[in-house]
């Protein structure tokens, strides 16, 4: 994937349309739904766009330059640029492009939220949206969003139709001659303005591997004519909101066949959330759950030594799980799994990336991960388009001393009683050896037995030369 400055200069041009008619609720649809998955930088330019549009118009006046927009929004093209990708990868914005010898215009078309029933029926969206708020905020929300039902069998149906209101004059000025129905379509170049209605997060199929999933999956069972683009696209999306291989999907693609063998897609979710619950012992998944993608895969072929059996399994293995294997199989803290989801959906870094992060990080922070450190790496990262395990690893190791420098530059700005530049230690120093904490006599008067002088001047010779290192 190409560079922001690859894609678009401050120079290139835009305007702005919709697709139909944007209505003030669209507001509190995108603030209180959307805003927690994508973040506030991507809500703040979905808004941008939307005041360049005239009143109850679906087209700005005129171009805008990208220069500008920067200007407005105080944020650099690249911060600009992935607020973007993030409306589009979650279906609020498309974009079309027209290049010229000079520069490029871009045509950028806002598309309206899902409805609120859409969005808590999705399937994706809302049980992210539910791990990342919580079950009371996600009540709330689910109240907010609905009202009550009216009984309508208590009451009698008394409404007119047209025809019972309005009489028809059978007048010779009714009749519309052939060439006067040109009046009642509009131009050519125009499109009645109208309400359209918002679309899913796409493109789940490109990660799935249906050469392998129908590879094992007999037609006997059940026939691929079954298999319509709404269910492929049904069997993807859950195979990527769960974390759920080709292999494993069969097995659960077979139990949700109904008696007309017709995969019941209802059947398939609920087989793949109860698959879910047994497997991670948990009700809903988080982003950190999800593993590399096939088509980022670093190794092509079988593993042929120790460091591509390593590569192999952080390709394989989800990040929430790195964390409990790098914690001896404890259950990672929420602090942990929040400073992980946020790389992942902020720097939209691949989850075989974020393990090779959380290796780098805990390895030299003592098993630590502080939120500040992972987020400068992630973004430098991020920012030089790392997307393989093998990637990862190579510019950690190029890069290993400016992340040193920056790991004892956040010590040194987090020691305040510290006026010294610290060095970055080469070696190890266990907290029992610091100076601080060898026992000294409590008085002048209390004098060691000679065996533990003879340790106490050891030690203290050990500590010099670890420091001298």
């Amino acid at each position: 994937m190409s560079k922001h400055w690859q894609e678009l200069v401050p120079v290139d041009s835009y305007e702005i349309s919709s697709n139909g008619l944007l209505h003030d609720y669209d507001r509190k649809v995108i603030a209180l739904l959307y805003q927690p998955l994508i973040g506030s930088i991507p809500l703040s330019l979905y808004v941008t766009f939307w005041s360049e549009l005239e009143q109850n118009r679906i087209w700005s006046s005129g171009y805008s330059f990208h220069r500008g927009l920067m200007n407005v929004m105080s944020l650099n093209l690249g911060e600009i640029y992935e607020a973007r990708k993030k409306l589009e990868g979650i279906g609020l914005l498309k974009v079309w492009r027209k290049k010229s010898s000079d520069n490029q215009h871009f045509i950028y078309e806002l598309q309206p939220p899902l409805t609120p029933e859409e969005f808590f029926q999705d399937g994706m969206l809302n049980i992210y949206l539910h791990k990342r708020l919580g079950k009371q905020h996600y009540q709330k929300l689910k109240e907010f969003f609905s009202d009550k039902i009216v009984d309508e069998k208590e009451f009698e149906p008394v409404t007119k139709s047209f025809s019972e209101v309005f009489i028809s004059g059978q007048m010779e000025s009714l009749y519309v001659s052939d060439e006067s129905k040109d009046d009642l379509r509009p131009e050519p170049s125009h499109q009645y303005i109208g309400r359209q209605e918002g679309s899913s997060p796409s493109g789940f199929e490109e990660s799935f591997d249906f050469s392998l999933f129908f590879a094992g999956l007999s037609s006997t069972f059940i026939s691929k004519k079954s298999f319509s683009s709404k269910v492929k696209e049904a069997i993807a999306k859950i195979a990527f909101l769960y974390g759920i291989n080709p292999l494993q999907m069969q097995g659960l693609v077979l139990r949700s066949v109904d008696e007309n063998k017709e995969i019941n897609i209802e059947a398939l979710r609920k087989n793949a959330r109860d698959w879910y619950q047994i497997e991670y012992q948990d009700d809903l998944p988080t982003l950190a759950e999800r593993v590399q993608p096939p088509h980022l895969h670093s190794l092509t072929s079988e593993p042929k030594n120790e460091e591509e059996k390593h590569i192999r399994h952080l390709e394989t293995v989800s990040p929430l799980k790195r964390l409990k294997e790098l914690s001896g199989g404890a259950e990672p803290s929420k602090s942990d799994i929040t400073i992980v989801e946020g790389i992942m959906m902020n720097q939209q870094l691949p989850p075989g990336v974020v393990n090779v992060l959380i290796e780098y990080v805990m390895i030299k922070t003592d098993m630590k991960l502080t939120k500040g450190y992972v987020d400068k790496i992630a973004g430098h990262w991020a920012r030089k388009n790392i997307k393989t395990v093998k990637e990862a690893m190579d510019l950690a190791k190029k890069e290993n001393q400016q992340y040193l420098s920056w790991q004892e530059e956040k010590k040194t700005k987090q020691d305040k009683s510290s006026r010294q530049k610290k060095v970055v230690r080469q070696e190890y120093i266990p907290d029992w050896m610091s100076e601080n904490n060898i026992s000294e006599p409590s008085s002048a008067g209390e004098e060691l037995s000679p065996e533990l002088e003879q340790k106490r001047k050891e030690l203290e010779e050990k500590i010099k030369r670890l420091k001298k290192r």
